[in-house]
């Protein structure tokens, strides 16, 4: 196949040359780095990646296809791919399309062939930097103007919450739940439905009255592409919701609880993409958990909160609870998609507080 040459220019005008891949467009966006060595299709499908450009440092992407049955949304919002090697040739009984062809049909573009190791180090130096996918031929004066008259993506929440509410059942249910889409990953809700629960999906600027009008055993606020402070609808609503029954919040859900009880939330530069050790305090096992955060909690000191989870070896605060409001947050990924499954005991906590709950 005749592919077109491309390049990766950044605002401070780095340049990276490569070969196109999937659609044949141009794009501006921010751009960031994630580390995982697997699930690439989980990353192109999570909502929390509306409009990135993602650099997967794992050097040989695509070489498992894409299968029907690990989507973690109904379509795509990524901005770009840039990857060391892209293969279209891949080895998986379960692959249903190439990555080209599941890239080229939600219109995103792919870069390959860049060196995605220099390329990750000046992520890190520069933080989220806009950056361009374009053509080789095109001169950087003019790429670096395209990115000057792009503006830095707004509103994504609305872009991948839904618009009106549906349900997922399971047989014989326990409970039912209630989640806030900010930008909610399929997985979380197998691993509901696998624990008895019927979940009930709503939009992100849903009204306390309507979701306790479902009569929920529990609310979760899910992961979502923006962060607790671009989401004031969402921090209203938990502010409403706390201590009337049992919440769960991941990703931006927890830096939503995390607000609202007065802790101070800490930029992180080019933030945190991929694998990463996690140590629960309770039973100081260190697992491995996948991260997507821009942002950090320091500390919860002098809030009513209480540190569940560190990340190390920074120490940086990865979860906490309060038990009396019946509420705790997690910043990672509990469902760990893509990534080992080692936290998905959390989910287990959930079940437990709405156990309590019925019990009461």
């Amino acid at each position: 196949m005749n592919r077109k040459a491309k390049k990766l220019v950044l605002e401070n005008g780095a340049e990276f040359y490569g070969v196109g891949f999937a659609a044949d467009c141009r794009r501006v966006c921010e751009v960031v780095f994630n580390t995982s060595v697997v699930g690439y299709q989980e990353i192109l499908s999570d909502p929390s990646y509306a409009d990135q450009i993602v650099v997967m440092t794992y050097p040989l992407i695509g070489n498992y296809g894409i299968t029907d049955e690990d989507f973690e949304s109904r379509s795509s919002c990524l901005g770009g791919l840039v990857v060391r090697e892209c293969c279209d040739t891949p080895s998986n009984f379960r692959f249903t399309k190439t990555l080209e062809e599941e890239l080229d049909e939600h219109g995103i573009p792919c870069l390959s062939g860049v060196d995605t190791r220099m390329l990750t180090k000046i992520i890190r130096e520069a933080g989220r930097p806009m950056g361009a996918i374009v053509e080789a031929e095109m001169p950087r004066e003019e790429a670096l103007a395209l990115i000057a008259a792009t503006p830095r993506p707004s509103e994504q929440l609305k872009r991948v919450s839904c618009r009106k509410r549906w349900v997922t059942r399971t047989p014989h249910h326990r409970f039912h739940v209630v989640a806030v889409d900010c930008g909610i990953k399929s997985s979380i809700l197998r691993c509901l439905k696998d624990r008895g629960c019927n979940v009930t999906i709503v939009p992100f600027n849903s009204s306390a009255e309507a979701i306790l009008a479902f009569k929920p055993d529990g609310v979760l606020l899910s992961n979502g592409p923006v962060s607790g402070l671009e989401a004031p609808e969402v921090r209203e609503l938990f502010s409403q919701l706390k201590g009337k029954l049992p919440i769960l919040g991941i990703g931006l859900g927890m830096e939503i609880i995390g607000l609202e009880y007065g802790a101070r939330m800490v930029p992180m530069g080019c933030g945190m993409h991929g694998d990463h050790p996690v140590r629960d305090c309770a039973t100081g096992r260190i697992n491995i958990a996948v991260l997507n955060q821009t942002y950090r909690f320091d500390t919860v000191e002098g809030t009513a909160l209480v540190p569940t989870h560190v990340l190390v070896p920074e120490g940086y605060v990865a979860g906490f609870e309060n038990s009396a409001d019946k509420v705790f947050g997690i910043q990672f990924h509990l469902e760990s998609a893509p990534g080992p499954q080692d936290n998905v005991y959390l989910f287990d906590k959930f079940i437990k507080m709405m156990e309590d709950q019925q019990n009461a």
